[in-house]
This record gives structure tokens, C-alpha cells and sequence, in this order.
């Protein structure tokens, strides 16, 4: 594939913009549509060639040796579309090697056809590995406990270096204790109010003595004798 002048220069504008994006004129983004629509096509032109060219390579390899001037002519044109030789085209150059054109072809397609067997076995080996492999346990990461929620040591010197042991020993030997938890209180009610008191007549109220008053006994009566 071969790029014309106007085509190297819309090719370079493109990659000046990739580089160091700037603001891009109108005229420059139509350019490179029609680059890339350019490229797409000549990469189905090669496509359609190579095809016909594998093809008309098969009906002249099918007719050696008569075809041998026209199949190494053939067989060279496809290489450079990029064909890759098969083992029936190693199997005619090797019966046509007494022609030099067939031993250069020959000796070029056998470098082809290992590097294409390394690159398969390479691939096949690399995802065998890759099945192989066991993945490593992901260990498991210890919380991390902020400073301010650790306990507090004494500091070496004051009350720590006494007798019978500072905050810290004292700490260190008694167990912990888990504070105690105070039984919830009721609510406080508010305190009722005492019921009115009753309202104080204007008027005293008589007492029963004071309605019925006391009869006072009648004196015994005295017979006469007669």
C-alpha cells in the first residue's frame, strides 16, 4: 500500500493533532474522514486480491511441473499480499528445488512456515501456562486501629517507676472489665396537682345539739298519804 502526496500530507496533519491536541478545522476533520475511508477500502481491495491470487495459486499448483514458470511467478506475487505457504506448496518447491527461483522461494517459505509454528506453539503454551497457574490466596488484611483507640502505656519515670507498679502494670495483670450498665430509669411524671379545696360556707352550720336541744327531766311528783 502506497500513500499519494496529498494523502502523506493529510497523514501528517492527523498525527501532529495526536500528538498535540489543538482545535481541529473544519476542512482537516473532512480530510481525515475521507483518509480512513480510503485506507478501508485499499484493505478490502488487498482482501479480494489475495483471494483471487490463492485461488488462481491452487489450480496452477494442480498442474505442475507444466505450470512451474507460471506457478513460481504466482507463488512469489501472493508471498508479498501476504500469503502464508501451506504444506503443499513446501511439498511442490521441494520437487522443483533443481530450479534456482524454486530454491529461493523454498528456503523463504520454510522461514515463514517456522516462524508461523513457533508463534502457534508460543500461543498454545502461554495459555496452557495460564490454566496451570494457581492464583495465590489473597491474604487477609489486618484492620488498622486508629491511635487515638489504643490503650495509653505510663511513660517511663513519675508514679510508673513506684513501688507495686504503675497504671500500665496494674493495667497488664487485672483483667479486663467490662463497665457496668446502669438499669434504665423511668421517666420522671410530672407531679399532679392537689385537688382544689372545697370553698368554706359564709354561714356556720348548726350543730345537731343546737337543732335539738336536750329536754330537761320533769321533777318526780310526791303523793299525799292519806
Amino acid at each position: 500500500m502506497a500513500f499519494g502526496v496529498e494523502e502523506l500530507r493529510v497523514l501528517r496533519r492527523a498525527l501532529a493533532l495526536a500528538l498535540h491536541p489543538a482545535p481541529a478545522s473544519a476542512e482537516d476533520i473532512k480530510d481525515c474522514h475521507r483518509l480512513a475511508e480510503s485506507l478501508d477500502e485499499a484493505e478490502r481491495e488487498g482482501a479480494r486480491l489475495r483471494a483471487f491470487l490463492v485461488a488462481d495459486l491452487a489450480r496452477y499448483r494442480a498442474a505442475l511441473p507444466g505450470t512451474a514458470a507460471g506457478y513460481l511467478t504466482l507463488l512469489e506475487e501472493t508471498l508479498g499480499a501476504g500469503y502464508r505457504p501451506g504444506p503443499d506448496d513446501l511439498a511442490s518447491l521441494r520437487a522443483l528445488r533443481g530450479n534456482p527461483v524454486a530454491a529461493a522461494l523454498l528456503s523463504r517459505c520454510q522461514v515463514l512456515a517456522e516462524r508461523d509454528v513457533r508463534a502457534r506453539l508460543a500461543d498454545a503454551t502461554s495459555a496452557t501456562s495460564a490454566r496451570r497457574t494457581p492464583v495465590a490466596p489473597v491474604a487477609p488484611v489486618a484492620p488498622v486501629i486508629p491511635a487515638s483507640r489504643t490503650r495509653l502505656l505510663a511513660l517511663p519515670g513519675g508514679r510508673s517507676g513506684s513501688a507495686g507498679g504503675g497504671p500500665a502494670e496494674q493495667d497488664a495483670k487485672e483483667p479486663r472489665r467490662e463497665p457496668r450498665r446502669e438499669p434504665a430509669k423511668p421517666p420522671v411524671k410530672p407531679a399532679e396537682k392537689p385537688a382544689p379545696a372545697a370553698p368554706k360556707p359564709s354561714r356556720p352550720i348548726p350543730t345537731p345539739g343546737e337543732v335539738f336541744p336536750r329536754r330537761r327531766p320533769t321533777p318526780p311528783q310526791q303523793l299525799a298519804a292519806g
